[in-house]
């Protein structure tokens, strides 16, 4: 099945090209702090490190990332979220990604993320 007519990697019960996918391919930018945490979730499912980069703060975003692949992203769930609603300028999420790597078994990420919107635009700012 085409990437784009498969179920989205981020946990919403829409196709990729109907949710993620507008966010990765510039076509809108995220509305909430949680549309980009999800965004950057399938980013990370999907091994997409150019946006991952573009969608982090300039301030504290690294000079290169590469998406590991041998881990394969497996679920996502959103704990709690302060803020980041369309008329905030800051916001926090807590996630939990669950991953499975390649002869080390399954695992998850447990992180309270903040975001930003810089000129605008939500930004991955960093862990609290």
């Amino acid at each position: 099945m085409a990437k784009n007519n498969r179920h989205c990697p981020c946990g919403l019960d829409k196709p990729y090209a109907e949710c993620c996918g507008r966010i990765h391919s510039g076509e809108i930018t995220a509305p909430t702090a949680e549309a980009l945490m999800r965004s950057r979730y399938s980013a990370f499912a999907l091994g997409d490190e150019a946006y991952l980069l573009r969608s982090w703060h300039p301030e504290t975003r690294p000079a290169e990332l590469t998406v590991e692949p041998n881990t394969r992203w497996t679920r996502l769930e959103i704990l709690g979220k302060t803020g980041g609603g369309l008329l905030h300028a800051e916001g926090t999420v807590e996630f939990r990604a669950h991953y499975r790597e390649r002869g080390h078994g399954t695992d998850f990420l447990h992180e309270d993320s903040r975001f930003v919107r810089n000129d605008g635009t939500w930004v991955y700012f960093g862990p609290l």
